[in-house]
């Protein structure tokens, strides 16, 4: 009885005001866009509290290895010979000392076999932990076929490569169009107040409850969806990688006209599928060992190589974590890094790079977060918000987060189910009021948002194309929607 009145009601009520008009055809694509997104919604929450799990109980290698304190650690290049005498014929790509007198170095390596399953040298390779007293080999792991690496890679490509990308950046795009018509539906109007929709009215049932949760839940996190949104979508292929990447990135003329560049960008540092190199970064050339430029780092009379480099690491104030990046190349470089993005550190602020010359052991260029763009330094910060990484508070508001998504999704698909029509084969699609004469409007914020946001802009246009011209032209077509 209830879903035939709800029917009859909502079918009906297409001849009302303007304002009322407006309000039914913003409902109508809340409606198509939650069609789209909220699948992609429910991936990003439990795949991000996945990942969470990891950086926060364990870490993105897996089970925390343990270690006992015994006399005095071995160098650096003894944990290199340790992880070269498991692989000899692979390429050692980074080493991470220990970060305290109880934990493990990790050195990463590059196999042959490994290389070529992941499309040649840029495999992702093997991470092995090492006593750091001892040299025993603690732990060997694939790095992409963690249970982090796992859930990354579903968080930023469903695994299906570039057309995953662009799948989830259309959804998060059209999330922002989610955001911005639930916004607009929830403000009050018709005698409605403030307090209505700050507070749920929990002695509502049915769907009225239904729709009071998800309308004030959907307030109280859509300037951190937004947020989250808008972060994610810079790591995303078009909007991020073509747009917005290229002119905020660092640019490596500013090291100085005498510093040799390569035609490999800092991205190249990253191994498989995690990127591990910071957004206003990834885009810049690096620097090319074998010139006379840059200033002192290793000593004259020292040997340079992986302990020589991690000492100066130390010297000029980087610890207790860190990573250091290896020459993969005759004109490679050794790059010191530590950065929020890799949970080096739960300050983004502190974000640093540095080049050293694997020939001379001078310092080739340096970047920090006071050198990055506005809009790179503003990344610095949201990504490390994003992954939970700026301490416990940061955890804590990220679950509640990721919870009150899920529970947004599924209200939507629980309200919808509570108003949908006794009769099979229809998706009841909010009706299309009649004569709204706004369609300029509707062009102009398409437009608007077609050059802010390319892929939702294409989206757009072909729903408005086929909601318009097919949909309410094929009696078939519009029957199931309606």
């Amino acid at each position: 009885m209830n879903n035939q009145t709800n029917v009859a009601s909502y079918e009906d009520a297409t001849n009302d005001d303007l304002s009322t008009k407006f309000y039914r055809a913003v409902w109508r694509w809340h409606f198509y866009a939650g069609l789209y997104v909220i699948p992609f919604m429910l991936m990003l929450a439990i795949t991000g509290l996945l990942m969470m799990y990891y950086n926060v109980f364990e870490t993105r290698f897996g089970v925390k290895p343990s270690v006992e304190v015994s006399g005095e650690m071995l160098s650096p290049n003894r944990h290199y010979e340790a992880a070269q005498a498991v692989y000899p014929n692979g390429q050692i790509t980074r080493y991470i000392p220990p970060a305290d007198a109880t934990s493990a170095a990790y050195v990463e390596v590059v196999t042959e076999s490994h290389g070529e399953d992941h499309g040649g040298h840029g495999g992702a390779g093997h991470v092995l932990s090492i006593d750091p007293y001892t040299n025993q080999v603690l732990g060997d792991v694939v790095k992409d076929d963690t249970l982090y690496y796992l859930a990354n890679d579903i968080h930023g490509t469903l695994l299906i490569g570039d057309l995953g990308d662009r799948l989830i950046e259309i959804a998060a795009s059209l999330g922002i169009v989610l955001i911005v018509t639930g916004l607009y539906m929830w403000w009050p109007r018709q005698g409605s107040n403030f307090r209505q929709v700050l507070l749920p009215n929990f002695s509502a049932k049915g769907r009225a409850l239904w729709k009071d949760l998800h309308v004030t839940s959907g307030f109280y996190i859509s300037v951190i969806l937004m947020f989250f949104l808008l972060s994610g979508l810079a790591w995303a292929g078009v909007w991020g990688g073509k747009f917005v990447q290229p002119w905020s990135s660092f640019p490596a003329e500013k090291w100085g006209m005498e510093v040799p560049l390569s035609d490999d960008v800092h991205a190249s540092m990253s191994h498989g599928a995690l990127e591990e190199v910071p957004w206003g970064l990834e885009q810049t050339k690096m620097p090319i060992s074998g010139s006379d430029a840059g200033i002192t780092g290793v000593a004259e009379g020292y040997s340079i190589d992986l302990s020589s480099i991690t000492d100066l690491a130390y010297r000029i104030g980087f610890g207790p974590k860190f990573r250091i990046n290896l020459p993969e190349s005759e004109t490679g470089v050794y790059t010191i890094t530590a950065d929020a993005w890799d949970s080096d550190t739960t300050d983004p602020t502190a974000d640093r790079t540095v080049h050293i010359d694997q020939y001379t052991g001078k310092i080739l260029g340096e970047v920090g977060y006071a050198d990055y763009s506005l809009m790179a330094k503003t990344m610095a910060v949201g990504t490390a918000l994003h992954q939970g990484d700026m301490g416990l508070w940061n955890i804590i508001l990220n679950v509640v987060f990721c919870l009150t998504v899920i529970f947004l999704c599924v209200s939507g698909i629980v309200m919808w189910w509570k108003r949908r029509p006794s009769k099979v084969g229809r998706l009841m699609a909010p009706p299309m009021p009649n004569n709204v004469p706004l369609w300029k409007g509707a062009v102009a914020m398409i437009l608007l948002l077609s050059m802010a946001f390319p892929l939702v802009g294409v989206s757009l246009i072909i729903v408005l194309f086929m909601d318009l011209i097919i949909f309410q032209n094929i009696k078939p077509l519009k029957r199931i929607l309606q």
